[in-house]
């Protein structure tokens, strides 16, 4: 590849500057099988190709070092916030600080929309947030339905609920055929996490 061939794939690339979306759609993408998250860090890498800025809020992950999380630090217009702890939250006994992080993440998220700071902001998991109900569904529904024309909005996780599905422009259900784990294959890092 000579020089003029690099300079114009920067240039393709939105490298050299910040774009701003026009027409921002709300995705979900749910179902019991593997890639939800991976879709919308496909779709983030895609759309910071191309000069957009990009947020990941993740709902009940923590301390745990993600992928994303790691590659989030070295590219521009990337950040990934994560509010949870290591451990599992017990869907019938959550912990209140469980409850806490929830909200913390949905105050966050609501902040980052409102603002415009992101063109596309992931939502990643929280429809299993809703499904424990560390957070009320009528809550997420306002975000969504007052969120700026210009902003994407990508929400993650298992068990959508149907008001999200109704009112989302895209929804893609990830479907379990065969996975990893029912041989007793762990979470590989780099891979599930």
């Amino acid at each position: 590849m000579n020089k003029m061939e690099l300079i114009n794939i920067k240039i393709f690339c939105g490298c050299s500057g910040v774009k701003k979306l026009k027409k921002g759609l709300v995705q979900v993408y749910t179902g019991n099988g593997k890639g939800k998250t991976t879709a919308a860090l496909g779709l983030a890498l895609r759309a910071l190709g191309h000069g957009y800025r990009v947020c990941m809020v993740q709902f009940m992950k923590g301390g745990i070092r993600y992928g994303e999380i790691e590659i989030a630090k070295k590219l521009d217009n990337f950040e990934v916030k994560s509010f949870g702890r290591p451990e599992f939250v017990d869907k019938n006994n959550p912990e209140e600080i469980d409850i806490k992080l929830a909200h913390e993440a949905l105050n966050y998220a609501s902040e980052i929309i409102k603002s415009r700071k992101c063109d596309i902001v992931i939502l990643d998991e929280i429809n299993v947030a809703l499904e424990w109900k560390l957070i009320k569904l009528g809550d997420v529904l306002d975000i969504l339905k007052s969120k700026p024309e210009d902003v994407e909005i990508i929400l993650t996780g298992r068990y959508a609920p149907k008001e999200i599905i109704n009112l989302a422009d895209l929804v893609t259900e990830m479907k379990e055929i065969k996975h990893p784990y029912q041989k007793g294959v762990k979470a590989r890092e780099g891979i599930e996490f």
